[in-house]
C-alpha cells in the first residue's frame, strides 16, 4: 500500500521520478513536443527505474537524450534486440544507461528505463516527437497529451515481454509523487480565433495584429486525472497546401533524409451525393467488458461508457436505410451475435435488436475483440451489400498488433469505423483498425456527444464509392516525386488528406513552382483538386516533415515486432534508423561511459507509480510480483496463473448468465433511453421512417392525444402521415442544434411521407405548421 505523503513505493522506497515538464509548439496543424522527465535518486543504493506512459500512436518520436549531473548523453536509435543487449552490458560494466522503447504489443505505450542511477544523482531525460493534429467536424484541431494509461486486458497467449505486464504501483491522485507542467505556443498565418481545453489554464496571451500566435500553460497543481486536451480554432477555413522541406546535407543521398520532402494537404471538394436506398451490410461490435462500466469522464454526473454506447447504437439502428442488412455483436471474454447471420432491416428485426440493446450490460469480463472479428470475417457476404463494421470500445487490450493485422488481412472486403470511448483508450487499436481498413476513427471524452460522431461515420459509410483515386505531379525537368505515403484508395466528404513525397533529382531555381493534382471519380463524374506551390525548400532543423513522412511509412509497414512480415521488417528497420523515428523494431539507448563503477549485487528496481482514478476499474496490484526478463534488465511480471486469477476474481466483473444479466438490468437500470424528449422521439420512430399516432408520441410532443387527433385535416387521412409530419416539425423546432444526429432519421421520414401521404401531403404540412405554430419552411418536406 502507499503511505501518506506519496513519496514511497509499495516497498516503502522513495520514487525517483520527480516531475514531468512539456513544451508544446503547434504550427498550423503540426505539433512538436519536447517532454522532460526529471529523476533523482534519494536513496543510498544505485537504482534502476522503470516508467510506463501512454502516447498517441501517431506520434513520431525522433530524439531521446539524457542530462546526468550536468553531462549531456545523446541516445542512438538501434535495432531493439541490439539495444537491449547494449543496455544490459552497459549496466554490467557499471555505466549509466537509458532505454526508451515502444511496447511489444501496442505502439501507443512506451517504457523508459533508467539504469544505474547513483545515490544523490539527478537525471533529466528528454524525448521529442512530432504529430499531425486531427481535424474535428467543426474545424477544430485537436491535440491530446495522454496522461492516463488504463489497465489493458491480457490474453493468455500474449507476449510476456510487454511492458503492460509490469506490476506498476498505483496511487491516489493526491499521493502522486511527481508533477506535470506544460507550456504551449500556437501559431497560424491565418490567425487564431480561440483555444479551448478540458483543463485549467493560465490566461491565454495572444500576439500579432491578427492574433497569429498565442501562448498558454497549464494552471499550477494539475494532476493526472485526465488527458490534457486542446481544441484550436483558426480564423480561416483550411485550404489545400504543399510545404517543401530541405533535406539533411550530411545524410547519404540515397536515403529519405538526404532529399527534400513535400507535405501535401488536400481538403477534397467532394459533392454531397445521395446513397442508394438499399446499400450495405452493417455489423455493430459492442464492447461489454467490465471496464465499460466506468464513467466516460471524471466530471460529475458523467454517464457510464456502456450507457452512452447503447444510446448511440439505438440512434444508429434507427438511422440505417431500408433494404440494408445488419447484425450486432456484444463481446468481452466471450461474444454473442444477436442473429445467426445478418438480417434484413425491417420493423420486426429492428424491434428485436432494440430490446436486446436495452438489456446490454458491461458484464462480459475482459476485452477479447479478436475472436468476434474472426467470426464476422468467416460469415458469407451478402451479395450487393458491402460490409461496414462499427466497433465501439474503450480499447483496453494488449494484443493490438494481432487485431490490426487481422483487420488488415480482410481490408478488401470491408471498412471499419472505430470509436474509442473515454480517456486512456488505446489510440493504437482504435486508429489502427480504421486506418488499415480504409475507415475512420473517432474518440469520445468529457462532455462530447458520441451520437454526433457516430452519425458522421454512418454518413460516410453510406456515401457512394469514390473510384480511380490518383495523384499526379507536374515538376520541372530533372525533378521527380517518390511517394512515401501509402496509396490512397478511399476519400470521404469533409475529410482532410495528408500525403508525403520525396523529391529526387536537381532542385530548380528559387522562383520555380510545381503542381500536384488529386484526381478521382464519383458516380461517373471525374473530379480533381490542384495545388500550385513553390519549390524553394524551407529549412527546419528538426526535419519535421521528413519525420512525419517516415512515421506515415512505418504505420503502413510496421505490424509489431512479431507480426511484421520479413520483407517489410527490412524496410521498417532501414527507414526507422535512417530517419531516427522509433518503431516496434527499434529502441533508443543512451550510455554514459564517463562513469564506470562495478556493481555490487543487483540494482534496486523502482517502478514509477501511475494515478488511480475515481470510478476506474480495479487494477492488478494486490498480487505478489514475480521477476522475469533477460540479464540485468529485471521487470515485474504476473505469472499466467496469477494473471488469470486476477482477471477472473479481482479485476473484472464475473460474467453472469444471460438470463441473470437481463433480469438485473431491467430491474436496476431501466430502459436505456435517457429522460429527454429527443431520445424518446427517436426511440418511437419505426424502421420505415414513420411514427404512429399514440399516447407516447403525444407525450414527447407535449400535447394531448385527443387534440392532435382533432386537428387532423382529413379524418380519413392516414394518422401515421399526420404523426410523422408533426414529428419532423418537432425536430426542427426543438432540436435544430443537434440536426447532425437526426438528419438521416428525417431523410427516411420525408421519403416515407412522399410515398404514403400522396396528394394530401401539402395540406398536411400546411395544417401541421399552423397547428404547432411553427416557423419551419415547408420546403423541408420537398417539392
Amino acid at each position: 500500500m502507499v503511505y501518506p505523503g506519496g513519496l514511497l513505493t509499495p516497498q516503502e522506497k522513495p520514487v525517483p521520478l520527480k516531475s514531468i515538464s512539456v513544451t508544446l509548439s503547434i504550427c498550423e496543424f503540426v505539433a512538436g513536443v519536447s517532454a522532460t522527465l526529471n529523476y533523482k535518486n534519494e536513496e543510498e543504493v544505485p537504482l534502476e527505474a522503470f516508467f510506463i506512459f501512454p502516447m498517441d500512436e501517431d506520434s513520431a518520436v525522433y530524439s531521446f537524450e539524457a542530462m546526468v549531473d550536468g553531462k549531456n548523453v545523446k541516445a542512438e536509435l538501434q535495432d531493439k534486440m541490439t539495444a537491449h543487449t547494449n543496455y544490459e552490458n552497459a549496466i554490467i560494466r557499471g555505466h549509466q544507461a537509458f532505454l526508451l522503447e515502444e511496447d511489444m504489443c501496442s505502439r501507443d505505450v512506451f517504457c523508459c528505463n533508467v539504469g544505474n542511477l547513483l545515490p544523490g544523482s539527478q537525471a533529466e531525460l528528454t524525448l521529442k516527437y512530432v504529430q499531425e493534429l486531427p481535424l474535428e467536424a467543426d474545424g477544430a484541431l485537436r491535440y491530446v497529451l495522454p496522461a492516463i494509461l488504463n489497465p489493458r486486458y491480457q490474453l493468455s497467449g500474449c507476449s510476456e515481454d510487454s511492458c503492460l505486464n509490469m506490476k506498476t504501483p498505483v496511487v491516489s491522485l493526491e499521493d502522486l509523487p511527481y508533477t506535470i507542467s506544460m507550456v504551449a505556443t500556437i501559431s497560424s498565418q491565418h490567425g487564431i480565433d480561440r483555444i479551448q481545453s478540458n483543463c485549467s489554464l493560465s490566461p491565454i496571451e495572444y500576439f500579432g495584429d491578427n492574433k497569429t500566435s498565442a501562448q498558454v500553460s497549464l494552471a499550477d497543481g494539475h494532476k493526472f486525472d485526465r488527458d490534457v486536451e486542446f481544441l484550436i480554432y483558426y480564423r480561416a477555413v483550411h485550404t489545400p497546401s504543399v510545404v517543401v522541406e530541405m533535406g539533411e546535407a550530411t545524410t547519404k543521398s540515397d536515403g529519405v533524409l538526404g532529399d527534400p520532402a513535400a507535405m501535401v494537404t488536400f481538403y477534397p471538394n467532394i459533392p454531397e451525393a445521395q446513397a442508394s436506398i438499399a446499400c450495405g451490410e452493417f455489423i455493430f461490435l459492442m464492447d461489454c467488458s467490465g471496464s465499460m462500466q466506468s464513467p466516460i469522464s471524471k466530471q460529475r454526473r458523467s454517464q457510464l461508457r456502456i450507457d452512452v454506447a447503447k444510446e448511440t447504437l439505438i440512434l444508429l439502428l434507427k438511422s440505417l436505410p431500408l433494404g440494408c442488412y445488419f447484425n450486432i455483436y456484444e463481446f468481452g471474454s466471450t461474444y454473442e451475435a444477436f442473429f445467426p447471420n445478418s438480417v434484413k432491416y425491417a420493423q420486426s428485426t429492428v424491434e428485436e435488436a432494440l430490446q436486446r440493446v436495452k438489456l446490454m450490460r458491461a458484464n462480459l469480463g475482459g476485452t477479447e475483440i479478436l475472436t468476434p472479428l474472426q467470426h464476422i470475417y468467416k460469415q458469407p457476404s451478402v451479395p450487393g451489400h458491402p460490409l461496414q463494421v462499427f466497433v465501439f470500445t474503450d480499447g483496453e487490450v494488449t494484443d493490438t498488433f494481432t487485431v490490426v493485422r487481422e483487420v488488415k488481412s480482410h481490408c478488401l472486403r470491408h471498412r471499419c469505423f472505430s470509436f474509442g470511448i473515454g480517456e486512456g483508450v488505446s489510440t493504437s487499436l482504435v486508429k489502427g483498425i480504421a486506418r488499415v481498413s480504409r475507415g475512420t476513427s473517432e474518440f469520445i471524452t468529457g462532455k462530447e456527444r458520441m451520437q454526433a460522431k457516430a452519425l458522421r461515420a454512418l454518413k460516410r459509410s453510406l456515401q457512394p464509392v469514390v473510384d480511380d483515386v490518383s495523384l499526379s505531379w507536374d515538376l520541372p525537368d530533372g525533378l521527380s516525386a517518390k511517394m512515401l505515403s501509402p496509396e490512397q484508395t478511399v476519400l470521404f466528404r469533409g475529410q482532410r488528406l495528408i500525403l508525403y513525397a520525396q523529391l529526387t533529382g536537381t532542385m530548380p531555381p528559387a522562383e520555380a513552382t510545381g503542381e500536384v493534382c488529386l484526381k478521382y471519380t464519383l458516380q461517373g463524374e471525374s473530379l480533381e483538386n490542384k495545388v500550385t506551390f513553390s519549390l524553394q525548400p524551407e529549412l527546419d532543423a528538426n526535419l519535421t516533415i521528413h519525420r512525419l513522412a517516415a512515421k506515415s511509412f512505418l504505420q503502413t509497414k510496421d505490424m509489431g515486432l512479431r507480426e511484421t512480415p520479413a520483407g517489410d521488417k527490412k524496410d521498417v528497420l532501414k527507414v526507422s534508423t535512417e530517419c531516427g523515428v522509433i518503431s516496434s523494431h527499434t529502441a533508443f539507448i543512451a550510455v554514459n561511459k564517463d562513469f564506470s563503477k562495478p556493481i555490487q549485487g543487483p540494482l534496486a528496481p523502482r517502478d514509477v507509480p501511475r494515478p488511480m482514478l475515481l470510478h476506474a476499474a480495479p487494477v492488478m496490484q494486490s498480487l505478489s510480483p514475480q521477476r522475469c526478463g533477460t540479464g540485468r534488465r529485471a521487470r515485474m511480471y504476473l505469472s499466467h496463473r496469477q494473471e488469470k486469477k486476477c482477471l477472473s476474481e479481482a479485476c473484472l466483473e464475473k460474467p453472469k448468465s444471460r438470463a441473470s444479466a437481463k433480469k438485473t438490468n431491467a430491474e436496476t437500470h431501466g430502459p436505456v433511453v435517457e429522460d429527454n424528449r429527443l431520445a424518446q422521439l427517436i426511440s418511437l420512430q419505426k424502421a420505415d421512417g414513420s411514427w404512429d399516432l399514440n399516447e407516447d408520441l403525444a407525450l414527447v410532443l407535449g400535447m394531448k392525444l385527443e387534440d392532435i387527433q382533432a386537428a387532423l385535416p382529413d379524418k380519413d387521412a392516414n394518422s401515421s402521415s399526420w404523426a410523422t409530419v408533426l414529428a419532423v416539425l418537432w425536430l426542427h423546432d426543438n432540436a435544430k442544434d443537434m440536426d447532425c444526429e437526426w438528419e438521416l432519421l428525417e431523410r427516411k421520414a420525408v421519403a416515407w411521407i412522399h410515398t404514403h401521404a400522396g396528394s394530401d401531403r401539402h395540406e398536411l404540412v400546411k395544417t401541421a405548421i399552423a397547428f404547432v405554430k411553427s416557423s419551419v419552411d415547408p420546403a423541408i418536406f420537398g417539392p
